[in-house]
């Protein structure tokens, strides 16, 4: 046991002297931060870095402690970009071309200015769960149109048709919108709102009908998924149509007793349709989180969560130094997906949540960062996220 307790002292003392030399390296780091600010130079030098893990492993003495230095080194080296950028970001009301705005009181959050009668995109028909997104987020007192399509909202907010759009990007039990994502890393619009719907789905059918009048049942085909359980046993014939709101309209359109759609309450009520069963879906707590786009660059002050994307190159480590901008600046990143790049094999496109507002230090600290290690580095919006 001396013997042990010999050599934790010597590990103690030369621990003493890491850190003290530790602590004189980033010191020089802080100046060499200040001289790249004066010269206008770029924190990241891959060529320098590249060479410094050749120089450092040839001070080893075996292929083990040559591995080991370059894996102490490349953190080392990481944590002295993270000290640079945050001495060379900015501190200001804006940033990056995004404008801070009060929130408004809702229906049912803190949301963004909206005078009655704005123009406001959704995606599906009325009764859809995009339209009672749209409805909760706000109100009935904007001009609110229906279009076809995903892409087609999109166009809208680029063309001025609408001053905001509303889009479904995630469903808690079936996973991201992946058309969503592509169309939100095409478009130079943003994200200035969220809001989440409860998916509760019932049957619905013309006034009159009962449930052994039922010989067909439409839905979207996710709506006809989620209901497998009330499904099973019945000799329905299940047919998918592009929307739930859709098969409730066809089903009014129709008239037919033995038809019926599996949709939302609130479908029912736009269609005049009457309510068979409620509640049918299979899990309870499923919910659709949908996106308020804008194409103006506007975060409320209130906001606390941020959308970004970016491509990185492929090669070792990338995705993990950017990851450590989040460590260093004590932020906590809520969701990571990725998405293939057309035209470009095996290389893909990062989509990165994390909590935090535009207007605090340590984000601008790492999206500094960020921006400056990757490739085609967007900020897709900062705004209130719902739990």
């Amino acid at each position: 046991m001396d013997k042990l307790l010999q050599l934790r002292n010597e590990i103690d003392s030369i621990d003493e002297q890491i850190v003290a030399l530790f602590e004189k390296r980033m010191a020089v780091s802080e100046d060499v931060a200040q001289y790249k600010r004066k010269i206008g130079k770029a924190v990241l030098d891959s060529g320098r870095e590249a060479e410094k893990i050749q120089k450092v492993r040839a001070l080893a003495h075996s292929d083990f402690n040559a591995q080991g230095v370059q894996a102490l080194f490349n953190q080392l080296m990481t944590i002295s970009r993270m000290r640079q950028y945050m001495i060379l970001s900015g501190q200001s009301d804006d940033y990056s071309g995004f404008t801070s705005v009060d929130g408004v009181p809702g229906p049912g959050i803190l949301r963004v200015p909206c005078a009655p009668g704005t123009k406001v995109a959704y995606s599906g028909v009325a009764g859809a769960y995009a339209h009672q997104a749209m409805l909760g987020y706000f109100g009935e007192d904007v001009d609110a149109f229906n279009v076809p399509s995903f892409q087609a909202c999109m166009d809208a907010i680029k063309h001025g048709e609408a001053r905001y759009g509303v889009l479904p990007i995630e469903n808690s039990s079936t996973g991201i919108i992946t058309d969503v994502y592509d169309l939100m890393s095409q478009y130079d619009n943003y994200i200035a709102g969220e809001y989440v719907v409860r998916v509760s789905h019932a049957l619905l059918a013309c006034p009159g009908a009962s449930l052994s009048d039922i010989k067909t049942v439409y839905s979207h085909p996710q709506g006809l998924l989620q209901c497998r359980q009330f499904l099973s046993g019945k000799n329905w014939q299940q047919i998918s149509l592009s929307n739930t709101a859709v098969a409730a309209q066809k089903v009014k359109n129709d008239r037919d007793l033995s038809q019926a759609a599996i949709a939302s309450e609130t479908a029912a009520r736009v269609h005049g349709l009457e309510v068979l069963a409620s509640g049918i879906n299979d899990l309870k707590n499923n919910s659709t989180r949908f996106i308020i786009i804008e194409n103006r660059r506007e975060y409320l002050k209130e906001a606390n969560q941020i959308s970004i994307c970016f491509e990185l190159p492929h090669a070792s480590g990338t995705l993990y130094n950017i990851l450590s901008h989040f460590i260093f600046n004590g932020l906590n990143m809520n969701r990571i997906e990725s998405r293939p790049i057309p035209g470009k094999k095996w290389q893909y496109r990062f989509f990165v949540d994390f909590d935090g507002c535009l207007a605090q230090r340590q984000v601008r600290n790492a999206l500094t960062g960020i921006e400056s290690e990757t490739e085609n580095f967007r900020i897709l919006g900062n705004y209130i996220h719902m739990e």
